[in-house]
């Protein structure tokens, strides 16, 4: 057979937003308007935001999470860097694990693609564990899956909502 193969498909890609150092809604902004800077990811949503407090790590201030739904072809490494890159715009230091940050943003999905690979494990090890990513990913994907573990409304059931408060107050923007 002779031909071009097809195009692939666009990748869901669920990203995970958090900050509990300096203006903590600015960072989240901040963060969805360089992720989409440039092409090849396509915005799809943001979640409401939540406020929560920390897991794990030493004490430390509430966190501001939101989830952000995206499409994309690139190669998920490019992704990641991506998201590495907006950090470090906001100031992230990588020191102390769990420790306070200015913002964190976690590659949760990409499509229903599964690695093990240490750069980038997938889906992200955690976030059928963490309330704060699985809240506000219900709100804007109420069919949303996390490959291997199962949809995100029964693992949110199952997780609870201990510590995690939806703040209608806080809204981020679509990117501009």
């Amino acid at each position: 057979m002779t031909g071009s193969p097809a195009a692939a498909a666009a990748a869901q890609v669920v990203l995970a937003l958090g900050s509990n150092l300096g203006d903590r809604l600015h960072n989240l902004q901040g963060a969805l308007d360089a992720l989409f800077d440039t092409s090849g990811l396509v915005f799809v949503a943001v979640s409401p935001v939540y406020e929560t407090a920390p897991v794990g790590g030493p004490v430390q201030p509430d966190y501001l999470n939101a989830v952000v739904l995206a499409e994309s072809r690139l190669p998920a490494p490019v992704i990641l860097e991506r998201c590495h890159a907006a950090e470090r715009a906001f100031g992230r230091l990588r020191g102390e694990v769990w420790g306070p940050r200015t913002l964190d943003v976690d590659f949760i999905v990409y499509g229903d693609e599964v690695s093990d690979d240490p750069e980038l494990t997938l889906p992200h090890p955690r976030a059928h564990q963490r309330a704060f990513v699985l809240a506000p990913w219900l709100d804007v994907d109420p069919d949303g899956v996390i490959p291997g573990h199962g949809r995100v409304a029964a693992l949110l059931k199952a997780v609870g909502m201990a510590g995690v408060h939806r703040r209608d107050d806080s809204v981020l923007q679509p990117p501009v």
